[in-house]
């Protein structure tokens, strides 16, 4: 599923009154969720898994998966925020500084004429180790009743304060978009398309933030997308070739991967686009 794909599945949802979670899988949460099968059930009770990061779309289409492009969280704020102006529907930013948050509605409802904000909320640094601060972020966002949520807190904090939002706004549509709501508030740039799609926007961040970026870019993901490129091309290369019909019939070419016709949560099955 392309980003357009995305935007048009989420806005067709909304007319049906049925919400859902995207997750932005970039190299770090691929990461963190081999290790730990709790993360990556938090992943799969999501809707929609899409490929943020360049060695995730490459392993994927390594190993024969349809991966057709790369979606971010950070492209995915202005490309829902757009289709929810289109469609009258309206958005809550969660995550950031201070005052962040407030920036990126005003730049989203200057891009996009007609896009409405139900509110904005920056929690306090450690807010999800109290029930009080996380229950007051929860309550907050669902008094405003949006029918899009911008979560920007990083994964897993982002999902896990997802899931306790869709019990009490089950038509909404949540997105975990990492750094996404400060690069929407103009904090720093993305680097250039030509950059991005050779993969190398991973440097520019690190670039950017050197003293927060550098552990974990260069210690933890790099060694691991080397090993999830190399396994991909072991899947790859081991698939046993067969002559069964049903490997070759039109109809079983897995339809839900691609025609997405419900939203409810499979805890053991997402939808990965």
């Amino acid at each position: 599923m392309s980003e357009a794909d995305l935007a048009r599945h989420v806005s067709a949802a909304w007319s049906d009154g049925e919400g859902g979670a995207i997750v932005t899988a970039n190299v770090d949460i691929v990461r963190a969720a081999t290790r730990d099968p709790a993360l990556a059930a938090l992943i799969a009770r999501s809707e929609v898994v899409v490929a943020d990061g360049m060695p995730v779309v490459w392993a994927g289409r390594i190993a024969g998966a349809k991966v057709p492009e790369r979606v971010t969280g950070s492209s995915l704020v202005f490309t829902l925020s757009e289709a929810a102006a289109r469609a009258g529907r309206s958005v809550y930013l969660l995550g950031g500084n201070p005052g962040v948050p407030e920036a990126a509605a005003r730049a989203l409802t200057a891009r996009y004429p007609g896009l409405r904000v139900a509110g904005t909320d920056s929690p306090p640094f450690g807010f999800e180790t109290d029930p009080d601060l996380t229950e007051r972020a929860v309550a907050a966002c669902a008094a405003a009743n949006p029918d899009l949520v911008l979560v920007g807190l990083g994964f897993p904090k982002q999902e896990r304060l997802i899931e306790l939002l869709r019990d009490r706004l089950p038509d909404t549509w949540f997105l975990g978009c990492g750094a996404g709501i400060p690069m929407a508030a103009g904090e720093f740039r993305r680097a250039p398309g030509l950059v991005q799609r050779a993969g190398g926007e991973w440097l520019h961040r690190l670039a950017l933030e050197p003293r927060r970026l550098a552990r974990r870019y260069l210690r933890d993901d790099l060694p691991f997308a080397l090993r999830l490129l190399a396994g991909a091309a072991r899947t790859r290369f081991r698939r046993p070739t067969s002559t069964h019909p049903s490997a070759t019939h039109p109809s079983s070419t897995h339809p839900t991967s691609t025609h997405p016709t419900s939203t409810h949560p499979n805890p053991t099955h997402p939808r990965e686009y």
